[in-house]
């Protein structure tokens, strides 16, 4: 006789949305109150943001590390630091945040879209080299999920074009491609401190280089390019507040001394879901390379839609009613299919900067992209949690089995 599948009884899992799975705790209320009542809440003359700033570098071992206002802020400070013409292009990947694509649109730069490998989600040498023109500025990479891009092959690529790389790792601190750390391998490396990120201060950024020249450029672009400390400073060039106050800073200390932890946890219950779920028939397990260490910001299932009823979709309206939240197709669609780009929605009337882009640089065809249409459609985005308890990891693995039976 064929016996029914397990029937699990509904367990809560902890939530990076609330208190039930943050780190926050007594040693960030302790220093808050430190900033509070030191009355300096501004980076400018306080000392939790420039702590953050040196324990940030020292751990990546990066000579300079600038905090700012969100993970956005970050891309943006990046940009900014390359310094484009209107109208260059700068290559970033067509899976990924808004706020990690505007920045480029407020700079005058045109960003242009490198398809990605399904498998990973993530842009790869080949797809970049397809999209690099006389006029590339730069290159973004993101590093999605928590699982590092080929750098390797990356970098031989634009180093060899002398174009320099910006590492978006806002879902992916303490990473590694080869043993080297995410955001210390291109020219800058960008961190996103928001709410469901690793470790977080609600919103906040942080940028990382060993550039002297960028490093300047973003330190400036963070304060209102004002050279504080120059022997007649000025503002320099076009720059707004970007900076992370002394609130934030001292919450960010406290988190970071919690990061190894939290991400070791992330990457022992990913290990123990891999071993259950492997040999289900309709799903892949989330790719390895040998050479990354891969952090899991999320847990991403590649679900086989001509093995499973209606595919990631189908998969997550069943992980629903257990109480699993999953995100089917992650951001839904390209974001070159998003409204802005579309219609060319920018500045007024203007369409600037893209009345300044080549034909082909805007060229959002679907054929171009067979990669990216085909990783979104097989995605299934899992929650995760540094908080995940063996019975947490044994409930999501039988809700999925019950729901492929």
């Amino acid at each position: 006789m064929v016996q029914a599948p397990k029937q699990t009884a509904r367990l809560e899992l902890p939530s990076d949305q609330n208190a039930s799975g943050r780190t926050l705790g007594e040693k960030e209320i302790a220093l808050v109150a430190e900033a509070i009542r030191s009355g300096t809440l501004t980076s400018t003359k306080g000392t939790f943001v420039k702590t953050l700033e040196q324990r940030f570098a020292d751990m990546l071992g990066v000579k300079y590390a600038y905090a700012c206002s969100s993970g956005s802020g970050a891309v943006h400070t990046a940009i900014a630091a390359v310094d484009p013409e209107p109208g260059d292009e700068i290559i970033t990947t067509s899976i990924t945040d808004m706020g990690a694509l505007t920045p480029i649109l407020y700079q005058g730069a045109i960003p242009v879209f490198a398809d990605v490998d399904p498998k990973t989600w993530n842009v790869t040498a080949e797809t970049i080299e397809n999209c690099i023109s006389d006029r590339t500025k730069a290159i973004i990479v993101t590093h999605l999920f928590g699982n590092p891009c080929d750098m390797t092959a990356i970098m031989e690529l634009a180093n060899a074009r002398g174009i320099p790389v910006i590492e978006d790792c806002a879902q992916s601190f303490l990473a590694t491609h080869k043993g080297q750390p995410v955001g210390t391998i291109g020219a800058v490396g960008c961190f996103s401190l928001q709410q469901g990120k690793h470790i977080t201060t609600g919103e906040g950024g942080i940028v990382t280089t060993n550039d002297d020249a960028l490093a300047r450029r973003m330190f400036l672009f963070i304060n209102k390019a004002f050279g504080y400390g120059d022997p007649n400073p000025d503002h320099y060039f076009i720059a707004l507040n970007g900076r992370m106050c002394e609130l934030q800073g001292a919450v960010a200390v406290a988190q970071l001394a919690k990061l190894w932890g939290c991400v070791e946890h992330r990457r022992i219950a990913a290990k123990k879901m891999t071993q259950k779920l492997q040999g289900l028939a309709g799903i892949e397990t989330p790719y390895q390379d040998d050479r990354n260490t891969h952090v899991y910001w999320k847990y991403c299932l590649r679900v086989d839609s001509s093995i499973v009823p209606d595919g990631a979709v189908g998969l997550a309206k069943k992980l629903k009613e257990k109480g699993i939240f999953s995100a089917p197709r992650y951001i839904q669609k390209p974001a070159f299919q998003c409204m802005i780009f579309e219609q060319q929605r920018t500045f007024g009337n203007s369409r600037f900067p893209f009345t300044l882009a080549r034909p082909e640089a805007v060229d959002y065809t679907p054929s171009k992209f067979p990669g990216t249409f085909a990783g979104l459609e097989a995605v299934l985005v899992l929650p995760w949690n540094e908080a995940y308890t063996d019975e947490h990891i044994d409930y999501i693995a039988d809700a999925i089995r019950e729901a492929l039976a």
